[in-house]
């Protein structure tokens, strides 16, 4: 069963503040919201089943909206949940699932396909999540915090060069690098036994300033094409500020699909700007290393999304000796499938774990 791990939010009224009525309705309004992206009105739960008349069943609407759990968008519209409303919703009537068999075989075959590089896997990893959550996928990259213990520079063809960094703590990261044309293995030795001599046992944060603060005195010792591989290696494993953590986005077009009114296209138009913020998206990401399930933000949660109203679905991946590497998850409106999401978000993590492995 997927562990759930609400994110944070101000107090709001418990299950058993309400009564059997209001519970019943209140968790079809949501439930008819997240089907339909539109308020639920008292006539159509009066025709759904609820055995009350519209006007009961709007007083009763009428008693969630005080308690801040139900808002109207307009004042001859329905009801829809609010932020507080779909944390009460997500962490008391929401029944999660499993992933379904094809599910499970089309993302161990995406992850697990031949030849496939840990950043293509993080690649794919996101763009899997998008295809089948409907929302955009999201990935953080690992931080390093291993010390380096081999580096490797091997000649691919075709112009192309794979630089292998080995990690202390058994990763490995391949990064292919064009410019290899006309190098002699010579060179590729050289430039392995260069970084080698500096980096082993050293994080690429600590060693990397100094080391190309060296490069320029060694250039005398080393052969020119050395030289440049080292630099181009640096340059690939972490050359600007910042590019230690990277965020993957695939999918920003699915945001788009819903979008038909107005104003859903002006909170599209600000979650774009909020996937802007690379330094704040990351940070709250981050926030999903410490929890050891799926972690849950909705809307006003988070600062981050107070404007665009969107919610993340996200889980920590991690090695099998339960080392957390990053996290994983899905962006999109308050009115995700939270029931399909949150599943796949937890397998995909977790199969991506199993591939880090090997």
């Amino acid at each position: 069963m997927t562990q759930l791990f609400p994110g944070p939010i101000a107090r709001t009224p418990g299950l058993t503040e309400l009564d059997a009525r209001a519970r019943d309705i209140f968790r079809r309004v949501v439930e008819g919201y997240l089907e339909t992206g539109e308020p639920v009105g008292s006539r159509t739960l009066s025709r759904g089943g609820v055995q009350l008349s519209p006007a009961s069943i709007r007083n009763t609407m009428q008693d969630l909206a005080q308690l801040g759990l139900l808002d109207a968008p307009h004042t001859s519209a329905g009801r829809m949940p609010t932020h507080a409303g779909l944390r009460m919703f997500v962490d008391g009537f929401l029944e999660v699932g499993d992933v379904g068999e094809d599910e499970r075989r089309e993302i161990e075959s995406r992850l697990y396909a031949k030849g496939r590089t840990f950043e293509e896997a993080l690649n794919e990893a996101s763009a899997i999540l998008s295809g089948l959550a409907g929302g955009a996928g999201i990935v953080v990259t690992p931080v390093r915090e291993g010390g380096v213990k081999h580096v490797e520079f091997v000649a691919l063809g075709g112009g192309q060069t794979l630089a292998v960094m080995v990690f202390e703590d058994g990763t490995v990261e391949n990064r292919l690098m064009r410019g290899g044309a006309g190098l002699t293995p010579s060179a590729f030795q050289e430039a392995s036994n260069f970084l080698n001599a500096r980096l082993r046992g050293r994080t690429l944060t600590e060693a990397k300033d100094e080391i190309r603060a060296e490069l320029e005195t060694a250039r005398r010792q080393l052969d020119e094409t050395a030289a440049r591989l080292v630099e181009d290696g640096l340059a690939a494993w972490g050359g600007g500020e910042g590019s230690e953590r990277a965020l993957i986005v695939r999918g920003r077009a699915n945001l788009l699909g819903d979008a038909a009114a107005r104003e859903d296209l002006e909170r599209v138009r600000q979650l774009f700007d909020d996937l802007e913020q690379k330094g704040q998206l990351i940070g709250l990401l981050d926030d999903v290393r410490d929890a050891e399930g799926v972690r849950i933000f909705i809307g006003a949660e988070t600062r981050l999304f107070s404007l665009s109203g969107s919610s993340v679905i996200a889980a920590p991946y991690m090695t099998g000796r339960q080392k957390v590497l990053g996290a994983i998850g899905v962006i999109g409106p308050t009115r995700l499938n939270y029931a399909r999401v949150i599943p796949l978000v937890d397998y995909t993590a977790r199969v991506l774990g199993r591939m880090i492995d090997g």
